[in-house]
């Protein structure tokens, strides 16, 4: 005892502190990693000057989470060494003992898991709160991490592994999609809203040729009929643009809108006989069918335009999309009193569902909240045809992406009729 010369009270004082001190680092690291940079960047536009410091020290993350590291390190250490010091003057060699209990015990609680806890639970407000001192932190550590990433860059070298290239596993995209859906499952976004979100991050993902009408299902007029026919096939038709073609379906040569009609037939008297087709038709606008949805969004709006021709890379006609094909890809099927309503879902009461081969994949997860790949194929048929690498026969079952698929009908070498079953309704 007589070799001890430090103050009780100091000693007392000099650990407090020192824990202080640790408990800050631990909640710094914690708070500005969980912090929203959203957050901070509406705040910094309302004139928060810590909130610009954050997003400052936010875009040098790496820097600021080793500077919180690194003084939580050496207070942890200090103090610990500090205290057996302590204990080994008071005690002898037990002191060693009671030394890595206590400390165990007061670094655990008080300077991880207490401060963290806060940290996690408010961490914008804990952010903006230690702004400052944490920026004048990493500005005083910046020299000692530069030192400490040579060395690791260093010993890493010869392993082949490099620390300087930035690589994100996930993009802002799909960690945007994944918060929406924990959210979705935590019961703070509806399903529709979710689904909203995906549609919009989607846009950039899906070409024209993922939601465009095909031409099989097009709705055409041959110029070449007579006026009347004509009239009755616009009045029956549920658009209000439609192609005409000439000689072939495939031979596009405009756009007729149905306003254009009734003003060149109200212009003619009623008197269908004096109108020129050709004349009130609009130019075709041809698009190549690997254009993303969000450029021919964009193309839509800069053209203030509806409707485009989807061509392949020979210039055949596929098909046609419209603006409302996109809108719909965000917000869901809209439909109007003249919409023909879409069929070829049908819910079974044993947890099955009966789909037509035509059903897009995406129209299907949209109805069911399913998750069935649409990379290699548009249909459900066509995913079943490439999931078994052949076209399969009336009765064959498969079992695939955690569904059991039937084959119910086939017409050709078309599947039209699939009966899904999700294979946890199997257990």
């Amino acid at each position: 005892m007589d070799d001890v010369i430090i103050n009780p009270w100091a000693a007392l004082a000099i650990i407090v502190v020192s824990l202080m001190l640790s408990a800050f680092f631990s909640a710094g690291e914690t708070a500005m990693s969980a912090t929203s940079k959203a957050r901070m960047l509406a705040l910094e536009t309302a004139g928060d000057s810590r909130a610009r410091l954050i997003n400052r020290m936010l875009d040098a993350r790496e820097r600021l989470i080793g500077a919180m590291l690194v003084g939580n390190n050496i207070v942890n250490i200090a103090v610990s060494a500090f205290t057996t010091s302590l204990m080994v003057g008071f005690f002898g060699a037990e002191g060693v003992i009671y030394a890595t209990f206590i400390m165990s015990v007061l670094i655990i609680v008080f300077a991880e898991v207490l401060p963290k806890t806060v940290a996690i639970v408010r961490p914008e407000r804990v952010s903006l709160a230690i702004a400052r001192p944490v920026s004048v932190v990493v500005a005083v550590l910046g020299p000692v991490l530069l030192a400490i990433e040579a060395v690791v860059r260093g010993v890493l070298r010869p392993f082949g592994l490099k620390i300087d290239q930035n690589q994100n596993v996930l993009t802002g995209a799909e960690e945007l999609r994944g918060t929406v859906d924990l959210m979705h499952k935590e019961g703070a976004f509806e399903k529709l809203d979710r689904d909203m979100v995906g549609g919009i991050l989607d846009l950039k993902d899906l070409s024209v040729s993922d939601v465009m009408v095909h031409r099989t299902k097009m709705v055409t007029i041959d110029v070449g009929d007579t006026p009347d026919q004509v009239v009755r096939d616009v009045l029956a038709a549920p658009y209000t643009r439609i192609p005409l073609w000439r000689d072939t379906p495939e031979n596009i040569i405009g756009v007729l809108h149905g306003k254009d009609l009734l003003r060149a037939l109200a212009a003619a008297g009623g008197d269908v006989s004096k109108i020129d087709l050709t004349s009130l038709a609009l130019p075709a606008w041809f698009v190549p069918d690997s254009t993303s949805l969000q450029d021919q969004l964009k193309a839509f709006l800069r053209r203030k335009t509806h409707f485009a021709l989807v061509v392949d890379e020979y210039g055949e006609v596929m098909g046609l999309v419209t603006l409302e094909d996109i809108i719909e890809e965000i917000v869901g099927d809209i439909k109007d009193e003249h919409d023909v309503q879409m069929v070829g879902v049908r819910p079974q009461a044993d947890g099955s569902v009966n789909v037509d081969g035509s059903v897009p994949i995406r129209d299907l997860n949209r109805a069911m909240d399913w998750r069935l790949p649409d990379e290699e194929a548009t249909t459900i048929a066509g995913l079943v045809i490439h999931e078994a690498r052949s076209i399969p026969e009336t009765g064959q079952t498969f079992t695939f992406h955690g569904f059991r698929f039937h084959v119910l009908r086939k017409q050709r070498n078309r599947i039209t009729a699939l009966k899904i079953t999700p294979l946890e309704r199997l257990v």
